[in-house]
């Protein structure tokens, strides 16, 4: 590669356009569905997390215990993400996230009724694989249907759906769950869920971008793949820096994720000594601010990549000093008694987790051919789903073998605050979009010279 190479390619990844046509109001219905399906996506997440005291009383708990049983729901995750995602292409986004919605309400029937541990568990279970290829279903989608420039704000109103999902249900299955009882609160979900299915399927029953088939061969004929000059195998983009970078940037936001859902409720309500009633509204002011840091990010983004910045700058940077202001303020809050100063300090730490899966995500889409975008994503969050794993299980048994509750909650939020760091660092120096464009065009280039002339 030539010294000029790497520039010329940083310049062109920063031009490259997304689509071949206009971004239509069609684009945005399915944004603002995939929006809805994310906004459900999570709120069975944090359904988990609010129901955790009445968990751990019905079926005879400790905190190691339910953290375990928390984890359970990121066991099969990364299969999900990796098998599902493989046959999203033949299936069509359209089906795809039908049937992923089915899947969802279906897994919870279980848990709308008395039930035990080893039921809690299979069900997490089933819903985590079903839920593993959700990010990289709608990031797809926005990668098909947006220009580079206009990709991360899009993805940004998609992955709003994290911060949407619990802000929305926190309240409301919070008053569920003290009017009745955390088995409603799952049969609330689940019939939601299925009439979001019943829209989808009307909505997109004429859009030929979310079939498989002929529909969606003319589609790629309308807008060219702005990357279709990379042949590679995907094993070829994963030995590459950016992915490397994406998959520490997503761990670390995922760590703030899998916290944020599992712990954060008990923590306001244990380690800070809220009451049931004000951690349904507390828990709250996370996701809200969220919602304009998310958004705030994308469009951040796509003015810096106008402005003639590097999709390095404009993607994995940015994370990575969003990434590292929410781990210094996790641990800060370790180091405050309780109070406004720390409850400020909370919500500022939980605030900043998902713009690693869209910033961040787009800059993944400056350089991936179309064909391999479901494949990279899904084997992305294979990786960062491990922190799902690990996160709750840990902070359980820190909590349980500390002298009291806060002094467990302090001492494990200390050393994830340290991580998140640590790891947002690293991925921002990896990630570089232009960089790893070029290198893919070298192999590309090699690839092709050995082919040609192992036919002569």
């Amino acid at each position: 590669m030539t010294a000029q190479a790497v520039p010329q390619a940083r310049d062109a990844a920063r031009t490259q356009p997304g689509t071949g046509r206009g971004v239509t109001p069609a684009d945005w219905w399915v944004i603002g569905l995939l929006l809805a399906f994310f906004t459900l996506n999570f709120a069975d997440k944090a359904a988990i997390g609010l129901a955790a005291p009445d968990l751990e009383r019905d079926l005879g708990l400790t905190a190691s215990q339910y953290g375990l049983m928390s984890s359970a729901f990121f066991w099969l995750f990364a299969a999900g993400a990796v098998v599902l995602t493989l046959g999203f292409r033949r299936i069509g986004w359209r089906w795809s996230a039908a049937g992923l919605m089915l899947a969802w309400a279906a897994s919870m029937v279980p848990l709308t009724v008395p039930t035990t541990v080893t039921v809690v568990i299979a069900s997490r279970m089933v819903l985590g694989f079903f839920e593993g290829p959700a990010h990289a279903l709608c990031q797809s989608v926005v990668a098909d249907r947006f220009p580079a420039e206009q990709r991360a704000f899009a993805g940004a109103v998609v992955n709003a759906g994290s911060s949407v999902g619990p802000l929305v249900a926190t309240p409301v299955l919070t008053w569920v769950l003290v009017t009745w009882t955390w088995h409603t609160a799952f049969a609330v979900l689940t019939a939601v869920g299925a009439v979001w299915v019943v829209v989808w399927l009307l909505v997109t029953r004429r859009d030929p971008g979310m079939r498989a088939g002929a529909s969606a061969a003319r589609r790629a004929e309308e807008e060219p793949d702005p990357h279709a000059d990379i042949d590679v195998p995907l094993t070829s983009l994963m030995r590459t820096g950016s992915f490397w970078g994406l998959a520490l940037l997503s761990f670390a936001g995922y760590l703030i994720s899998s916290l944020k859902v599992s712990w954060m409720p008990s923590f306001l309500h244990d380690g800070m000594g809220y009451s049931r009633e004000t951690v349904g509204l507390l828990a709250t002011l996370p996701y809200g601010l969220a919602i304009l840091v998310l958004l705030g990010a994308g469009l951040v983004s796509g003015r810096m990549l106008r402005a003639g910045h590097s999709a390095r700058a404009a993607r994995g940077l940015l994370t990575t000093g969003c990434l590292c202001f929410a781990g210094l303020a996790m641990i800060a809050f370790t180091q405050v008694p309780p109070g406004g100063l720390q409850l400020t300090l909370v919500v500022a730490a939980f605030s900043i987790n998902s713009v690693a899966f869209s910033v961040a995500f787009a800059g993944a889409a400056d350089f991936l051919p179309r064909r391999h975008r479901p494949g990279f994503f899904g084997c992305i969050i294979a990786a960062y789903s491990v922190a799902g794993i690990a996160a709750p299980w840990l902070l359980g048994v820190i909590v349980d073998r500390a002298d009291t509750a806060a002094q467990g909650y302090a001492h494990g939020f200390l050393v994830v605050g340290i991580t998140i760091c640590v790891f947002a660092v690293a991925g921002g120096l990896l990630l570089d979009p232009a960089r790893s464009r070029a290198a893919l065009l070298a192999e590309t280039a090699r690839r092709r010279t050995a082919a040609a002339e192992a036919a002569r």
